[in-house]
């Protein structure tokens, strides 16, 4: 179990990674879009270039952060029982949530991005816009957020083991949004 926990972090730690370049892809999408405005209403100028690549970035935001979402228990939940049960409980629908839902989702989901990736990337597909940008980079984020939340799934799993079997320290705490 000491090997699969130092899997774990070293999991975690990837995602940790990931969940920067999604928090910088979020900022630098932001500023793109103003700038984007300021110049089209400003000075009557636009491309269709800056338009898209606004969107991929928004691709690397949600598909780069799932998986740092997931590791910090932030996820979206349909929190009908799962709030009164004890901690114990909690572990156990966690981990039969993350072992025949998500990892099987995010396999099948994976299984049918990766192609669709690679076929993009072997073409060279470009925007059909004037001034669009190439596709396969904003296609790879599938691929790639689907095979991270998938790793982080993994991590989650071994964690919640560790935790029932008394190896592995974790905070379970989780607070039901506010309506």
């Amino acid at each position: 179990m000491p090997a699969l926990l130092a899997f774990a972090r070293g999991v975690d730690w990837l995602t940790d990674r990931f969940g920067n370049l999604a928090q910088w892809a979020a900022i630098l999408a932001c500023a793109i879009s103003a700038g984007n405005a300021f110049i089209r209403y400003g000075f009557d100028i636009s491309s269709n270039a800056w338009l898209e690549i606004q969107w991929y970035l928004f691709a690397a935001c949600v598909m780069l952060g799932a998986s740092q979402v997931l590791r910090l228990n932030e996820h979206v939940r349909v929190d009908i029982l799962y709030g009164k049960l004890s901690t114990r409980g909690k572990v156990w629908v966690d981990l039969l949530g993350l072992i025949f839902f998500l990892l099987p989702a995010m396999g099948v989901l994976l299984w049918y991005a990766a192609p669709l990736f690679l076929s993009m990337y072997q073409s060279g597909e470009m925007s059909s816009n004037a001034g669009g940008l190439i596709r396969w980079p904003a296609m790879l984020m599938l691929p790639l957020g689907f095979g991270l939340v998938l790793l982080q799934g993994v991590s989650e799993i071994i964690k919640r083991i560790g935790w029932l079997q008394g190896l592995h320290e974790m905070a379970f705490q989780y607070e039901r949004p506010l309506q």
